[in-house]
Order: C-alpha cells, then structure tokens, then sequence
C-alpha cells in the first residue's frame, strides 16, 4: 500500500496523547551543541529538486548548465543523491513478499555486471572500497573501465557513470570487464533524463570526484494489504488529505515553474523557488501535515506519514554515515524537494554538520 501512496505523492510533488506527554521537552538540545572544536567541519548544501524525468522532453538541457556552473563553484568533494544503494537493494530482494514492487521500481538490476565480472553485490562493493583505497592520482583508461564494470555489479550505475565520463570519449568502449550490454548500460545511464545522470554524475566527473553516494531508504516500504477494500479506502483517504488549499498552491506554482523553464533565468529561478526558505511549510501542509490529519478510524494518513518520516531518518543517517568516514566533507545532497525540510531539521540535529545555505549560489 505505501509504495503505491509514494507514487503518488511523487506525482503530485511535481504535479494526540496525554497532556503530561504533551507537556514535556528534553533538556538535551544536540543542535546547540555544534563542533568540532579544531579542523574543517561538515558541510552539507541541501539541493532540493524537481525530479528530472518529470520536466518536458522538450525541454533542452543546456538550460541546466548555469546551474552546475553554480553547484561546481561550491567545489562539494562528495555528492549524495536520492538512489537505494546496491547493498540495500541486495538486502530488500531476499525479502519478496514485502519488498519485491520496491526492487521492480527503485533498484538497479546487477545481473548482467554479476555475469562479467563473477561477483555478487557485496563482493563487488568490497572490491570497489578495495581499488579506490589505492586507486592512483592518475588511473589508466582501463582502469576506469575495471571500476566502472564493479560499481555495476555493486548495483551503484551513478557511481559507474562517473568514471564512464571521466574516460575519453574514444576509451568509452567495451573491456576490462564491461562487456557490449554493459557498455550500452552506461551510455543509456549517460542519457536519461534524471537529476543522477544530468546533475550528479555529470558534476562529480567535472570535479574529479570517484563516485556518488546513493542515500535513498525504502526499508519502511510495505506492500498492499491484501484486502481490496482496505486498500481503497486508504488511496481514497489519502487523496482526499492530500486535496487541499496548500497543495492548490503548490500545484499552481509549480505550473509557473514549468513554464518559465525556458526562459533565460528559468532553470535558476526554478530552484530559488524549491529551495527558499518557506518552502517546505507549504509542502507539509500540502502533504504531511494534512495526512497526519486524516480522520480515518484506521490512521492511513499517520501511517503514511510513518514511512515518511522513517524514510527521511534513514536517508539522513545513511548521509551522517559518509560523513564520519572523512571529516571535513563538503557534501552536496541532491533531493526531491518535498525531502529538503526533512533533510535540514534532522542533519541540524548532528553535532559535527554545518548546514549551508544554496540560495546564494542560485542568484
């Protein structure tokens, strides 16, 4: 059922207790309690996005470069994108009867890479984290192709993408591992009309990064009930929530958006507006706020708002996770705008991130 209700929440995006529980608030506040006392911080630029493959087809996507002109000049050294890791993915298929409508959507299927490279995920991912230990300043063509070829058994195509165009466009061939469907694997990548292909994959190439980090978490996702009725019912709550006064305005914004898209200045102006300040109070009252409301003696709504909030969590400490390999990281989070408020409250909670502000650099 909630993979369904996220559906639709993403196509709509672009499209009470005790009074004594009430009553109390932990003394211990995390935010004000900010390092490092000595060396760089944790930085982390929070981009909140359309998804990509949602824009016109028409639409030429040149209009994206003075965007990653902008994203580049902040110089992030790890770049974090809404993707379910290979690992996660491996994990989510030994459980079907829950997870198997996630993996057919969200997962990366590494079949064919397993086949030409003899290694499952988890072997893959340990020798991705075994060559980029001593990966040298300057790699061979071949190299970056064996790389490429272990991130897609790995199940991470972003990150398989980077090294694909960090090659020259005549090393861009079949071998050291990738074999011919491989290869068409990584140009299809190279194409697609999403925010992993056009703006992560293609920023992190142009700043000699490795890879991308796939932050995404869908380990709250359950499948339909099994009861017809039931699951009606909750679609129909849901949406019923989901129309209201908020979500009118969003959507009519949004439709501005869209149309200026082409304009000079459109693409920008687009992402001021998704990243400003007040952004994410209309997207909970459009969205999470109306469906923590939802009256239904079942608590759809508070279910759905469950898994969001779950979600978020995870994605965050999946990014918390990164961090603390390297201190000092300057991590750009690229994300479906509806995360973005989700995002920043809880990355504030963390003692060693510093938050930063993307409107300057969209001006």
């Amino acid at each position: 059922m909630l993979v369904r209700l996220i559906l639709l929440a993403g196509a709509a995006l672009f499209a009470a207790g005790s009074a004594s529980a009430q009553g109390y608030r932990p003394a211990f506040h995390p935010e004000t309690l900010k390092g490092p006392p000595a060396g760089a911080p944790n930085q982390v630029l929070v981009l909140g996005t359309a998804h990509l493959s949602d824009l016109p087809k028409t639409l030429d996507l040149t209009l994206l470069s003075p965007l990653l002109d902008r994203l580049a000049a902040w110089q992030p050294t790890a770049i974090a994108t809404e993707n379910l890791s290979g690992l996660q993915c491996d994990a989510l298929r030994r459980y079907p009867a829950r997870y198997a409508e996630t993996v057919k959507i969200y997962c990366f299927d590494p079949a064919e890479a397993a086949k030409a490279t003899g290694l499952d995920v988890p072997a893959a991912n340990a020798a991705v984290e075994r060559a980029l230990a001593a990966w040298p300043a300057a790699p061979t063509p071949a190299q970056r192709r064996h790389l490429a070829a272990l991130f897609l058994a790995a199940g991470e195509p972003g990150s398989a993408l980077v090294q694909w165009l960090r090659l020259a466009t005549d090393q861009r061939i079949a071998a050291d591992g990738l074999s011919d469907t491989l290869m068409a694997t990584l140009e299809k990548q190279r194409t697609r009309r999403n925010e992993t292909s056009l703006l992560a994959a293609a920023l992190a190439a142009r700043l000699g990064l490795e890879r991308l980090w796939s932050v995404d978490d869908h380990s709250a996702d359950t499948p339909d009930s099994g009861d017809p009725a039931e699951d009606k019912a909750a679609a129909a709550a849901i949406q019923r929530a989901w129309d209201n006064p908020a979500t009118h305005q969003r959507e009519a914004e949004n439709q501005r958006l869209r149309a200026g898209l082409s304009q000079p200045g459109g693409v920008l102006a687009a992402y001021r507006a998704m990243n400003a300040p007040e952004a994410p109070n209309l997207a909970y009252e459009s969205d999470f706020g109306a469906t923590l409301r939802e009256p239904s003696p079942q608590g759809f709504g508070r279910q759905y708002l469950g898994y969001w909030e779950t979600r978020n969590l995870r994605m965050v400490a999946n990014m918390r996770d990164v961090l603390g390999r390297r201190p000092g990281t300057r991590m750009l989070a690229i994300v479906g705008a509806s995360h973005k408020g989700y995002y920043e409250a809880y990355l504030n909670q963390m003692h060693d991130v510093t938050l930063v502000d993307p409107l300057p650099l969209l001006r």
